[in-house]
């Protein structure tokens, strides 16, 4: 790290590549755009220590890592759909009313068997239930680019303030799981 760049500026340029290749990786998955505006981050920096927060919608987390069906599915960090809840879980079925602006933005509006519309609470509902059995397959948004950028920190800014890869990043998803469950 030469002398001349400061902590603050590596950070915010570090924040800034995270934030931007996170964006650019979400694409048409962040349908509404809410996900995707809600994506900040701060950087705060005192005499001994660094702070870097990173910020975005509650569900950007599971999004980002996955969630487990109660059937099938994947998820990186433990998430899960159960019908019971416990540790490092999501009780029950996601709430169908999240996906009716959704489906709407898609244009989803498929028939039953004599060609009529598919009524919008039910579709809600079907969709719902898809997602509590087979879950949110990961899609490592925001993972991949926090990784890669952590990677090219000046290892001398590292050193200095024992940051961790696994540590900071475990910090930022249990502070998000926990704030979803408030």
């Amino acid at each position: 790290m030469a002398e001349m760049d400061s902590i603050q500026d590596v950070l915010n340029d570090f924040k800034n590549k995270v934030i931007n290749e996170a964006k650019k990786n979400l694409g048409n998955k962040s349908t509404s755009g809410n996900l995707k505006n809600s994506i900040r981050a701060k950087v705060k920096e005192s005499k001994n220590s660094i702070e870097v927060n990173f910020e975005m919608a509650n569900y950007g987390i599971f999004q980002d890592r996955g969630v487990k069906g109660v059937e099938s599915g994947k998820s990186l960090s433990g998430y899960r759909y159960t019908r019971r809840g416990g540790a490092g879980s999501l009780k029950g079925m996601p709430p169908p009313s999240a996906f009716d602006k959704w489906n709407v933005q898609k244009g989803i509006a498929p028939r039953d068997k004599k060609g009529r519309f598919l009524k919008r609470k039910t579709l809600n509902f079907l969709i719902a239930r898809s997602v509590f059995k087979d879950g949110i397959k990961p899609s490592m948004f925001f993972t991949k680019p926090f990784e890669k950028h952590f990677k090219r920190l000046p290892p001398e800014l590292l050193e200095k303030f024992g940051l961790d890869l696994a540590n900071l990043y475990s910090q930022i998803t249990d502070n998000s799981f926990k704030e979803f469950n408030k």
